[in-house]
């Protein structure tokens, strides 16, 4: 994805009647706020700004936008408007809660509702360090990936598809329920109308179809993330990257690496998932929700010996794996 070298709004900006506090965080696409409504509540506000397209300059509030780029820009304006229109619809515990969208300078604003706590993203990296020890335990997955795809469910059945699942967009709040983060529908729709835009899918985590122009997306797209996600709970680190797999696969043998950690239900249902082709995935995320709930070993499958042997065996592989992929990076 194109950096965002593009200038935040300074702080204390006054924007739609709320206030910038600061920049939490930005990508390629769009650059997100604290702020305060006028009631002194916190808010987060998501400004599209796709580094691609627009440039800002500090003590700027407008961006530029080149006559070539003009058309492309106000497509995904378009699209980003009516995401945050369709998704204010939707009042969900598990999903992000759009509070308001407003246009101003030359751009769009989605305003969401600001939640304490951090993400599964930084959760792994916490965890990921501590010896000895599965990075997160298959109890914690199978809590937090049934309620998050509650909230996944609730997005497909209002037509919607999220297509940017990874731990970094989903949020766990300080009680530790999930919410679904920073919806992907709008980058892929200007990614599809434009080729010399950077790739707006998240490398590890995006299902092979995303990286094909007309490619088609469905339920089975965001599963494929789901497993991702699970995998990344499990390894402490992305998967392979599923262009890379096309050419070498390496995921077979790093989810045999799990046995002993994990059960083999769900190492079974992440592979699933996980498949290049989408019709050997599940098609719904029912359907995988429904393998996680019910589909629970009674006991351990392994001793504590075997355990501890598995644990090892995986240290080796995590190491040996870092070392080949050290350039690998989290979004």
């Amino acid at each position: 994805m194109a950096a965002q070298n593009n200038a935040a709004l300074p702080e204390g900006t006054e924007v739609g009647g709320y206030r910038i506090v600061k920049k939490i965080s930005s990508g390629g696409f769009s650059i997100v706020y604290l702020a305060t409504d006028p009631q002194g509540q916190s808010v987060a506000i998501k400004e599209y700004m796709p580094a691609a397209l627009a440039q800002r300059k500090a003590g700027e509030f407008c961006p530029y936008v080149a006559p070539e780029n003009l058309n492309t820009y106000r497509i995904g304006l378009k699209c980003f408007f009516e995401e945050g229109r369709a998704l204010a619809s939707i009042y969900h515990p598990n999903v992000v809660r759009v509070l308001n969208f407003f246009r101003a300078n030359d751009t769009v604003y989605m305003v969401m509702q600001y939640e304490s706590g951090r993400s599964l993203q930084e959760h792994i990296l916490r965890n990921r360090s501590k010896d000895h020890k599965d990075v997160l335990s298959e109890r914690f997955i199978r809590r937090v990936f049934t309620q998050v795809m509650n909230g996944l469910r609730e997005v497909h059945s209002n037509r919607l598809l999220h297509l940017d699942v990874k731990p970094a967009n989903i949020y766990l709040r300080m009680d530790g329920t999930p919410i679904l983060l920073d919806f992907g529908a709008a980058r892929q729709t200007l990614q599809r109308d434009i080729s010399k835009t950077y790739p707006m899918y998240t490398p590890g985590f995006a299902a092979p179809e995303l990286y094909k122009r007309d490619a088609e997306l469905g339920p089975w797209t965001d599963v494929y993330s789901i497993g991702a996600c699970i995998y990344a709970c499990m390894s402490g680190m992305p998967p392979q990257e599923s262009d890379q797999r096309l050419k070498d696969d390496k995921m077979p043998q790093a989810l045999r690496s799990f046995r002993g950690l994990y059960s083999s239900q769900l190492i079974s249902m992440v592979e699933r998932c996980l498949r290049l082709n989408s019709l050997e995935r599940p098609q719904t995320i029912y359907a995988v929700q429904k393998e996680l709930v019910h589909n629970v070993p009674e006991k351990p499958e392994f001793s504590f010996a075997e355990r501890a042997g598995a644990r090892l065996r995986h240290a080796k592989e995590r190491v040996s794996r870092f070392m080949r992929e050290h350039n690998i990076t989290w979004f």
